[in-house]
């Protein structure tokens, strides 16, 4: 397993740090930081990395990419990361839908929807989770009837990040009743401004806003369906493999980490030495468990043991470094980011943050069942 950049890879990373290096570019992190909620703004940095094709380097160049392997992505989201510029809305619309369109959608789909997401000029998100429906995702009721040439859509779907933003999501919804609940499911391309969607806040403790999805019969065509009809449970399970690198979650627990050691005095620093050193052998694993996963994917032989180890270590990692780094720097770590006092400015949206991250692409509860199942355990 390679643990350096190659030459190639390297020659993607002096680009990438061209761009994000700039004061323009700070500036506008420092803002979306102190101001939780202008994310949008940000959309000038993937423009930016768009403009010379490295926001999405794994696509083939006919749709904006630059045709290399998924370890430059994974370069881009560690460099994204580690300068603070928020990557959610990033991660959803180039690593999840993008990558699902790329394999799965027709030549039509993928020339209509990918170039303006790799050029930075738009957003995806995905409409799984239903209010009953959850880690349990073949319990949805979203439903999908025939409609003539098309389909009508009618359900509920919630915890969908940064769906206000997006032009268009991939949604699960069920075509035909089945005693199986993975029978019968099909992934649609929803255009997010088709009458009949309403998209509504709900509360959350991270800063990143999630949202409640009302799909009010709205009307789909056939040019509208990802994949095969019915045939919805093989695309999702291949979606959330590539969720579950742990690379996102890995480089996050990097930057808090070193946003808490920077915090700290030399004397603090060395009266907490065992802990932080243990902390750093954790991220340090955790980052050779991602990046195997990413080797796997590149090698076309991608891994459900290797991705479920690696996101339950990089998500507990994550959580551990976000709520140790705040028991280290005391009381300032619960300053909100936009206190002139507070440590990094980062350390209190990670503290909310740290949470979601074993829940999200699979709950680490969901992730043992599937490292007990991968290594052949009693159930």
């Amino acid at each position: 397993m390679r643990l350096t950049p190659s030459p190639e890879q390297s020659q993607y990373l002096r680009a990438v740090r061209e761009v994000l290096d700039t004061d323009e570019v700070r500036a506008e992190t420092a803002a979306a930081r102190s101001r939780p909620g202008t994310e949008p703004g940000l959309l000038d940095v993937y423009r930016k990395l768009g403009a010379r094709s490295l926001l999405a380097p794994n696509w083939p160049a006919a749709y904006g990419g630059l045709g290399t392997g998924m370890a430059e992505k994974a370069l881009l989201t560690e460099e994204l990361i580690a300068r603070g510029i928020p990557d959610i809305a990033h991660t959803l619309t180039i690593d999840i839908v993008g990558l699902a369109v790329l394999r799965y959608g027709t030549d039509a789909q993928r020339a209509r929807l990918l170039p303006p997401l790799a050029r930075g000029e738009g957003l995806a998100g995905v409409l799984f989770s239903e209010p009953d429906a959850g880690s349990d995702l073949a319990a949805l009721r979203t439903r999908a009837v025939p409609d003539g040439d098309g389909w009508r859509l009618t359900g509920t779907k919630v915890y969908s990040a940064k769906t206000h933003l997006a032009g268009f999501a991939l949604c699960a919804a069920r075509t035909t009743p089945s005693d199986v609940g993975m029978h019968g499911i099909t992934v649609f391309l929803v255009p997010l401004d088709s009458p009949g969607v309403r998209v509504s806040p709900l509360r959350a403790i991270g800063t990143d806003r999630f949202n409640r999805v009302e799909l009010g019969g709205i009307r789909l065509t056939r040019d509208d369906v990802l994949g095969e009809a019915d045939e919805g449970w093989q695309l999702i399970g291949e979606v959330l493999g590539l969720e579950r690198t742990g690379v996102e979650f890995r480089a996050k627990a990097r930057y808090w980490l070193d946003t808490a050691l920077g915090s700290l005095t030399g004397d603090d620093a060395a009266a907490h030495a065992d802990r932080l050193v243990a902390l750093d052998a954790e991220v340090r694993a955790a980052g050779l468990l991602a990046w195997r996963c990413v080797n796997d994917l590149d090698a076309g032989s991608p891994d459900a043991l290797h991705s479920a180890t690696a996101k339950y270590a990089a998500g507990e990692t994550a959580r551990a470094v976000a709520l140790a780094a705040a028991d280290l720097c005391g009381p300032d770590a619960l300053l909100a980011a936009d206190d002139p006092d507070a440590p990094g400015d980062v350390l209190e949206a990670a503290v909310r943050e740290a949470p979601g991250l074993t829940l999200a692409s699979g709950t680490s509860e969901v992730m043992l069942t599937l490292i007990a199942s991968g290594l052949g355990l009693p159930g």
